[in-house]
């Protein structure tokens, strides 16, 4: 029930964050004087710009050129700092639960045809380790509302006279570009035009943007799943798919917003590196043996030879068993699901029979006994 209410808060604060991030965006020139239209703009665009341009006005009033870049440089570096602590826990979660593959792997295998009891086992080996399995998720989606917001921040610093447009950052032009309105067009037009010195430039982010997402994505991921794990490969191709596509937004924001997210991964590299090395990882002991240790079991009576031992494949150990769960006579186990054999033979930790064989052998039993 804790996971499950867990899984219910991330749900309520996705609808939040796309309800608060659907805001229209301020595109184009952008009255200085306006106030701020709703709650968005008034808690979280308009003080992420007032912030950056106080950080701009601090650093070229200290002669340091390409003020803007490196304050969106500093910002960045603050707002790390200001999220370290989720970031540390996201960070640790996702660590544990690479120790706890193995184990979950083996629990898929061994309750593939049995969902239901592999989620409560699972349940049991989280709690085992001290894992929450939505840990990891929750900090990170506790940060969208920041690259939102700060989207929008940049787009109205765009659009503010004598603000973010024309401001160069080393061999990058303009970090308002490109225009809010031209989205992914300039790329066709400076192809034409042979302005190879624009694409290199503006494509340079991106394209870091895409190595630094795959390196933390490398990092942050386990390298021991299954092949044989459709969960496992649909994740490992999101991970290759979700950095392409972030680098393809970026053609179309400023480019600011492109160089903040290319020094917040590297910062994520700085952070991942070190949280490895002073993380606690999840317990290691903890096995599914250990798990399954607590759960009763169905124990195999000790009694006499009974009828169903005659079965070929069925030992009077197997035939206790049977007795045990109800199955007594040759027309109860002829009347017996292959299903039922199974989860009986499963619980009693006895290895897997010719199900088919044992009722086709009670059948004839029952036959030749009416018949006589």
């Amino acid at each position: 029930m804790k996971y499950r209410r867990g899984f219910v808060l991330l749900v309520i604060l996705a609808l939040a964050t796309l309800l608060l991030t659907g805001c229209s965006t301020q595109r184009g020139p952008v009255d200085p004087e306006a106030p701020a239209q709703g709650m968005w703009q008034a808690l979280v665009v308009f003080p992420l710009t007032e912030a950056l341009m106080y950080i701009n006005r601090v650093l070229a009033g200290a002669g340091i050129p390409y003020s803007y870049g490196w304050s969106i440089i500093v910002f960045t570096i603050l707002i790390k700092l200001v999220t370290l602590p989720l970031t540390i826990k996201q960070m640790q979660s996702t660590r544990a639960m690479q120790e706890l593959q193995p184990q979950l792997q083996e629990l898929q295998k061994k309750y593939a045809k049995d969902r239901e009891t592999l989620a409560q086992k699972q349940m049991e080996l989280y709690k085992e380790a001290g894992v929450n399995p939505m840990g990891g998720c929750l900090p990170l989606l506790i940060q969208f509302p920041i690259l939102i917001g700060l989207y929008n921040a940049l787009y109205r610093l765009a659009g503010l006279p004598g603000e973010l447009e024309g401001q160069r950052f080393f061999w990058i032009p303009d970090l308002s570009f490109p225009d809010p309105t031209a989205g992914t067009k300039w790329l066709g037009e400076a192809w034409q035009a042979q302005d190879w010195y624009q694409l290199v430039a503006y494509l340079s982010l991106p394209i870091l943007l895409v190595v630094t997402q795959i390196i933390v994505q490398k990092m942050t991921t386990t390298s021991s799943s299954s092949s044989n794990d459709p969960q496992a490969s649909m994740m490992n191709q999101m991970m290759l798919i979700m950095p392409i596509m972030f680098g393809w937004i970026t053609l179309s924001v400023p480019s600011g917003l492109a160089l903040y997210w290319v020094v917040s991964n590297l910062l994520s590299l700085v952070q991942q590196y070190f949280t490895v090395r002073t993380s606690r990882s999840a317990p290691a002991a903890v096995k599914v043996s250990q798990i399954e240790a607590r759960e009763p079991k169905i124990k195999a009576p000790v009694v006499e030879s009974d009828d169903l031992a005659l079965i070929k494949g069925i030992g009077h150990k197997t035939a206790s068993v049977l007795i045990a769960e109800g199955i007594t006579t040759f027309d109860d186990l002829a009347a017996a699901d292959e299903t039922l054999l199974a989860d009986i033979m499963d619980g009693a930790d006895l290895p897997p029979g010719d199900y088919t064989s044992w009722i086709r052998q009670a059948q004839r039993h029952v036959e030749s006994m009416t018949s006589s």
